[in-house]
């Protein structure tokens, strides 16, 4: 029997997954921790008191059984390329609410088509409830209300202090040696990492910028109906001759016991940056647009440090559909609620240039 208010936070115990089930105590929310790793359940079952399941990723019986009971499931288990075909069918089988923090445009891709039988269910399908894509896809549709003629859009974003995850290390990995892609003419494209470069003004700033095969290709394309969209990461002089290389060697990057190899070195490392640098770290996020008449719009936003982020607005966005605050289908957190929904967020500022 469903429980209305019940949130399965599914690897709850990984570096974002640990802040989001924080937050949900915090606010003594409903939660059901899960995931593959039984000790690491164990002991931050002990330190929040909630109960826990475990469960792999490709366990489609157990899934299932995971979801039949609750009302929404935040994945926090990537890299979502291999589980958010899995977990998104159990949701559908269950009738669970859907959202996941990835920020792969091709998760963005198959799980849009979901969107028919998500409507017939009355359910949601909302991947990229974090850091991934809610700044950026708030301020595309934010830039969109501004000039409505828009048929070009670029997107930038870049941290100060921090670093990554373990999870997001874990998930770029996968994807070396696929190149790059923007959206052109309404289709994604590809694009050779490396080729386009330009330096952005973030405001207290300004910071050379690199294009990457983000998820807003898909996301802001859907919630803005621009045909042509780029977006860009800031990047030293280093990380844009490697992407460039990256170009000559995709062969090699792409080859299973490479990557097996990278991501060992990354399972020795820190779960991610420390307390103190996640919350003296700052997002900022640029964002242009233009029309085939040469009218332009330009929006900085400036907000939380990334992973903070995504607890606040992974958890923000669950409450609002726990309170039946959503729209069934699939749909993008700025289609859902606005353009405004980053605002929402303390301490983010939004500026028109």
């Amino acid at each position: 029997m469903k429980s209305p208010d019940q949130i399965v936070v599914y690897g709850s115990y990984g570096y974002t997954g640990t802040l989001i089930v924080d937050l949900c105590k915090s606010k003594n929310l409903n939660v059901v921790l899960a995931g593959r790793n039984e000790l690491a359940l164990k002991n931050q079952s002990e330190k929040t008191g909630y109960p826990f399941k475990v469960v792999g990723s490709d366990d489609k019986e157990g899934l299932e059984k995971l979801l039949e009971p609750a009302a929404i499931v935040i994945h926090c288990g990537g890299p979502f390329r291999y589980t958010a075909r899995m977990m998104s069918e159990a949701c559908l089988k269950t009738k669970t609410h859907y959202t996941d923090i990835t920020g792969e445009y091709e998760v963005f891709e198959f799980l849009a088509d979901l969107d028919a039988k998500a409507k017939e269910l009355k359910l949601v399908i909302m991947p990229g409830v974090g850091f991934d894509v809610v700044p950026s896809d708030c301020l595309a549709l934010h830039l969109k209300n501004r000039l409505p003629t828009g048929t070009h859009l670029q997107l930038a974003f870049t941290m100060s202090k921090g670093g990554l995850s373990r999870g997001t290390s874990k998930s770029m990995t996968e994807g070396l040696g696929d190149g790059g892609m923007i959206r052109k003419d309404g289709k994604l494209t590809y694009c050779a990492l490396g080729s386009k470069v330009m330096e952005v003004d973030f405001g207290a700033f300004k910071a050379n910028t690199l294009c990457i095969p983000w998820g807003d290709i898909s996301t802001a394309w859907r919630s803005t109906g621009i045909p042509n969209i780029e977006v860009y990461t800031g990047a030293t002089e280093t990380m844009i001759r490697n992407a460039k290389r990256s170009n000559y060697f995709g062969w090699l990057l792409r080859q299973r016991w490479l990557k097996n190899f990278m991501l060992r070195r990354i399972d020795k490392k820190p779960a991610g940056p420390s307390d103190e640098k996640r919350d003296a770290g700052r997002s900022f996020l640029w964002g242009r647009v233009w029309d085939s008449s040469g009218k332009e719009c330009i929006t900085r936003l400036e907000t939380l440090s990334g992973y903070s982020l995504t607890a606040k607005t992974s958890v923000l966005i669950a409450e609002k559909v726990l309170s039946g605050n959503f729209k069934p289908g699939y749909q993008t957190p700025a289609m859902a609620y606005g353009a405004d929904l980053i605002l929402e967020i303390d301490s983010t500022k939004r500026v028109d240039v």
